[in-house]
């Protein structure tokens, strides 16, 4: 097929990295390795950072530009097979992608598209109509958590829905981890006001709780709220933090090759590509039992998940990983299993090909 793929919230095309960025760079892999012609049709970011009615206007208006464009070239050329729209949601709709499939009749696909009842107030009631109607308009809305699936299927309920296990390119761990450094713990997160912040938060909390214990951590990332963070571990002795920045993303695997833990809570996680990562390189993990965090993180098999908010028990479970090392040892190699076996890319892309399969051709 030839698929027309876009991302309303980040296009793979950013220069920012992210998990969101990620993701859809690696359903575009997926989509390819089966056959299928993917093209990123739209650079348009119809991202609102806040519900101001201006903003919104604006992008209405500079969709409307953007269908117009794509319409005089599909009326000069062969139209695509398909639309493919990753995470759509109330901060990010797809304000293009619906129109488009209605006018050339083709079908529309959603994948991550979500909807909170708690959100419809003021504009963003607004903008969540608009991912109602693109969910309900689609031939089939890809899930890739329990969460996710359930408030698409209580606000629409007759949406088409299927499922797809969060996933990473595993060809980055391909190589046999060497033997742990068990007491260095690694975090991978960006420092951005609000759920990150607050991760970080707790994190920092937790690890003055284990102090007597011989722990270092290595932390990858940046961004706005690089001071808020540093200043969070202010208390703790700064040779045992190792700030290493924002680096490229494909340096990751070697920074969580060299640890033995991978530790963080979690706050707001749609699911987490960094949980993945940190497990496919034989990390165990420790997070909260929040979001959509358990979708990625087998409790007491490959990690351990402890109760939201609760500092003392995130502590604790850090500080058996570190005095436990036969259990250390045996997440770890489960860990490494789950991901490897169960959440790869030739695995997701295999799923992916059979749901597409059953979306009725234009």
């Amino acid at each position: 097929m030839r698929i027309a793929f876009y991302a309303p919230l980040k296009s793979p095309n950013h220069p920012v990295a992210s998990g969101d960025r990620q993701m859809a760079r690696m359903l575009v892999k997926a989509l390819r390795s089966y056959g299928h012609g993917v093209e990123i049709v739209s650079e348009l970011r119809s991202f609102l950072r806040e519900p101001v009615q201006e903003n919104f206007d604006t992008l209405r208006t500079e969709a409307q530009g953007e269908i117009a464009r794509l319409s005089e070239l599909w009326a000069r050329n062969a139209r695509p097979d398909l639309w493919f729209s990753y995470h759509p949601y109330y901060k990010a709709p797809d304000l293009i992608g619906p129109e488009l499939a209605f006018a050339f009749a083709i079908p529309y696909v959603t994948a991550e598209a979500s909807y909170s009842n708690r959100r419809n107030t003021g504009l963003w009631a607004e903008t969540q109509a608009e991912v109602a109607r693109s969910v309900e308009q689609a031939a089939l809305n890809i899930c890739f958590t329990g969460r996710d699936r359930q408030g698409l299927a209580d606000a629409i309920p007759d949406a088409a829905l299927g499922m797809l296990a969060p996933f990473i390119d595993t060809s980055a761990f391909r190589k046999t981890p060497p033997p742990s450094a068990s007491a260095r713990l690694v975090t991978v997160a960006m420092m951005r006001p609000g759920d990150k912040l607050e991760s970080y938060r707790m994190l920092a909390q937790a690890l003055n709780l284990i102090n007597h214990l011989p722990w270092t951590l290595s932390i990858v990332g940046d961004g706005p709220a690089r001071d808020d963070v540093t200043a969070l571990f202010a208390g703790l002795p700064a040779e045992r933090i190792e700030w290493l920045g924002a680096i490229e993303p494909a340096a990751v695997p070697d920074v969580l090759y060299g640890g033995g833990i991978y530790a963080w809570p979690g706050f707001g996680e749609a699911y987490g590509v960094a949980y993945l990562e940190a497990q496919a390189a034989g990390l165990p993990v420790v997070a909260q039992d929040v979001a959509g965090v358990p979708e990625v993180v087998r409790h007491g098999e490959t990690g351990f998940l402890t109760p939201a908010g609760d500092v003392p028990a995130f502590a604790a479970a850090i500080e058996r990983l570190l005095t436990q090392e036969d259990e250390r040892a045996l997440l770890s190699q489960a860990a490494r299993r789950f991901v490897l076996d169960e959440r790869s890319l030739d695995t997701a892309a295999t799923r992916l090909a059979d749901l597409l399969a059953k979306v009725p051709s234009s």
